[in-house]
Order: structure tokens, then sequence, then C-alpha cells
């Protein structure tokens, strides 16, 4: 194996698991998840000679990510996939409560793919609005538009569904 094969191979083997749980987070669908991950990781495997800085692996990464969901989104490949009405196993955080994670999951799926990225990338990933902004290729008034607009659909979504309940 190469020097470049085996420092890909220790890359994907130390960042793989949460480039999964952000691409859950985007997209609701484990199995969509993995397919994401494994788009991601091919392009990012073929620009590995090309790249400089692996410092800045990560950032990197999360906009293939992004940038690969979106893409799915536009072209409507979601369309021919059906979701499964089954909550995949995960751990819950300590503290909460497995049914609210379930509902806070149920409710982010619903909200429209660009809101969802940017709620993802700035709570979840917790990056700053210009880190968003570059990895979603907008502005900083973008990003903050996209994610007000992005709380306010969830925050809705959730007292739809406490009031179903």
């Amino acid at each position: 194996m190469s020097d470049r094969d085996a420092a890909f191979q220790a890359y994907f083997a130390a960042r793989s698991d949460a480039l999964r749980g952000t691409a859950y987070l985007l997209c609701g669908d484990w199995h969509r998840a993995e397919d994401l991950v494994q788009q991601s990781f091919t392009k990012l495997y073929l620009a590995w000679g090309r790249l400089g800085r692996h410092e800045a692996l990560d950032g990197y990464t999360r906009q293939i990510l992004v940038r690969t969901f979106l893409s799915e989104r536009r072209r409507g490949w979601f369309r021919f996939e059906s979701a499964s009405d089954e909550v995949a196993d995960a751990a819950a955080p300590p503290g909460g409560h497995p049914e609210e994670r379930v509902v806070l999951l149920e409710a982010l799926a619903k909200v429209p793919p660009k809101q969802r990225a940017c709620l993802v990338l700035r709570y979840w990933e917790d990056l700053s609005i210009e880190q968003t902004a570059a990895v979603l290729k907008c502005s900083g008034g973008t990003v903050k538009s996209q994610a007000a607009r992005g709380l306010q659909t969830l925050r809705g979504l959730l007292s739809e569904q406490e009031r179903v309940r």
C-alpha cells in the first residue's frame, strides 16, 4: 500500500463516523447517509493527491458532503427511494429522552434542504457563519436568514407535533 493510500485510509477510519452522523442529519435516513458518505469519500480520494493542506481536510470533506446532498436534492434522486418508517437504533445523548430525539429528527427531516444544511452546519457541526457560508458558497447574510427560517420552520413543526400528541 502506498503512503498516499495509507494516509487516506487513516483519515477515513478517523472521520467516517462523524461524517455519517452529519449526513444522517442532512438526509434523515441511515442508508442514504452511508451512500452520501461513500460518495463524499470517493470524491475526496480522487482529489487526495492534489490536496496540499491536509490540516484543512475536515472542512473540505464536509463541503463535499453538503454539496453532494444538495446536488442529489436538485436532481430528484430522493424521489426514487422510499424511506422506511423504522427508526434506526442509535445511542441517545445522556440526560435526554429517546422519544424527544426521534421527534426532533423527524421534524428536521421536514425542513427544506438548504435550511437543514444551514442548521446542521451551524448547530451540529458548530461552524461559524463565515465557515458555513464558505461550505455552502453563499453570503453570511444568506446563512443567517436560512438558519433563522430553518429554526422557525423547525419550531413550527415541533409545536405541530406537540399538538398532535
